[in-house]
């Protein structure tokens, strides 16, 4: 049997997503959560994906100012109770998803992107406005 290929969230996922995403980082800014590991290096949440039955959760973080992000990773499932119960306390539903972490490597993408295009190479052929046609010297 063919896989049927994903649905898009609803805006019923989407918007309890972020206000899920938004209890999160509330509970980390200012605190709420004892972890020395994530008092040292702060995390920012740079997004919620919410299953079809809203019964799980995939937070996705980044270290702020970049770097490791492993033992940011092991202090957030350490806290993921403490962090579940401030959910439930913030978003009222009728089940708390349960949480699971992930490192959002989409900043690290976007400066590798940033570095190739200030290459040299490629800072040549963007300057030539990717037009392959000799230009006119008649005028």
């Amino acid at each position: 049997m063919a896989k049927q290929p994903a649905k898009a969230p609803s805006q019923r996922q989407l918007r309890v997503a972020e206000e899920i995403r938004q209890a999160l980082s509330q509970a980390l800014e200012r605190g709420d959560i004892y972890e020395p590991e994530l008092t040292r290096r702060p995390v920012t949440i740079t997004g919620v994906s919410l299953s079809p039955d809203m019964r799980n959760a995939m937070i996705s973080f980044t270290p702020l100012g970049g770097g490791e992000a492993e033992s940011s990773l092991k202090a957030l499932t350490r806290q993921k109770g403490h962090l579940r119960n401030h959910v439930a306390r913030k978003v009222h539903m009728k089940y708390v998803p349960a949480l699971r972490f992930i490192e959002d490597k989409s900043f690290d993408v976007a400066d590798h992107i940033g570095a190739l295009l200030r290459d040299p190479h490629v800072a040549q052929d963007i300057s030539d406005n990717g037009s392959n046609e000799p230009e006119n010297e008649d005028d």
